[in-house]
């Protein structure tokens, strides 16, 4: 609890900025959280969902839910994609939560297609003033009990927010690069405290490449996200068998280490997971993160259609 309230009086009563959009391992399957030009990639409809557990064993550990749905679709000869993703975020006292609807259009160049992508929404933060604990603080020459700027009760706000992406999707590998927070939205809290959401980059990109044994297939990925304060690096490989088994290894520079899962149960039914372990200090206090991914893909325009669910990451 007092690690939360070290956190508050470093947003409140003054304008806050730094990196907001949390991590999440498997990037490389749920690209629409970060980039709305992916929006509609392959020829299926696709409903996805993801949950992280981070630094299990702390009180008020972070927990992130994504929620995405998007569908390609056709207009004269042209091709497109839409949809729409919802996130919620708790850490701490803290909770941010994003609802936002995608676009893109895509243009088939060289050997593959470019999408450029366009997301529309809201993001709203709050804060549970009412579980502030301050009897840690007691004596403390740096705090009153009766400070008007920590809220006694529960506090939010929201405001406009947008993002704009490239994604360019060839035979075996892709490549993204994206913006959020275009509009850099102010959230308000009262008279007291305002926290200004800086933008953050993503460069995404990723290789298959189909061993001597057609049965394997070796996908090493990376993913750079920052705010140009703060950056993280998180780097992939993963090993694909008969195109349905996935296992691998990921790297976050500075951060953890990982082990991620995946099978496609049936045709179109994907489940992943990851697990990951501190490489810091925090290893001393946390038993690591984890997280699960799942999604379906289907047709009901062509029923009679059979075959899976055509992706870079499904190839």
């Amino acid at each position: 609890m007092k690690k939360c309230i070290v956190l508050f009086l470093l947003t409140v009563a003054i304008a806050c900025y730094g990196q907001f959009d949390p991590q999440i391992g498997q990037y490389i399957y749920m690209p629409t959280a970060f980039n709305p030009a992916a929006a509609g990639e392959g020829d299926l409809m696709k409903v996805s969902g993801l949950h992280r557990m981070q630094f299990t064993g702390f009180k008020n550990m972070p927990m992130t839910t994504y929620f995405g749905f998007q569908s390609p679709f056709v207009i004269g000869k042209t091709k497109h994609g839409a949809g729409v993703r919802f996130m919620n975020d708790m850490y701490g006292l803290f909770t941010n939560q994003t609802l936002h609807v995608e676009y893109a259009y895509r243009q088939p160049i060289g050997k593959g297609y470019l999408s450029v992508g366009v997301d529309l929404g809201f993001v709203s933060v709050g804060f549970k003033g009412d579980s502030v604990n301050l009897d840690d603080l007691k004596g403390s020459s740096y705090h009153q009990s009766n400070d008007e700027a920590i809220p006694s009760g529960a506090e939010s706000g929201m405001n406009f927010d947008m993002a704009v992406g490239v994604y360019y999707v060839a035979n075996t590998w892709y490549a993204g690069l994206s913006y959020s927070h275009v509009t850099m939205p102010a959230i308000e809290w009262g008279d007291y405290s305002t926290i200004h959401l800086r933008g953050t980059m993503y460069a995404v990109g990723g290789y298959n490449w189909r061993l001597r044994d057609k049965r394997f297939v070796l996908k090493p990925s990376a993913m750079l996200m920052t705010d140009f304060v703060s950056w993280d690096l998180n780097l992939t490989a993963m090993c694909e068998y008969k195109d349905k088994y996935r296992w691998g290894l990921g790297y976050r520079i500075g951060s953890n280490v990982a082990i991620l899962l995946g099978i496609d149960i049936i045709s179109g039914l994907t489940l992943g997971y990851t697990y990951e372990l501190p490489t810091t200090k925090m290893l001393l206090e946390s038993y690591g993160s984890h997280e699960i991914y799942l999604a379906y893909g289907f047709n009901i325009l062509k029923p009679k259609r059979t075959n899976r669910y055509k992706s870079i990451r499904y190839l």
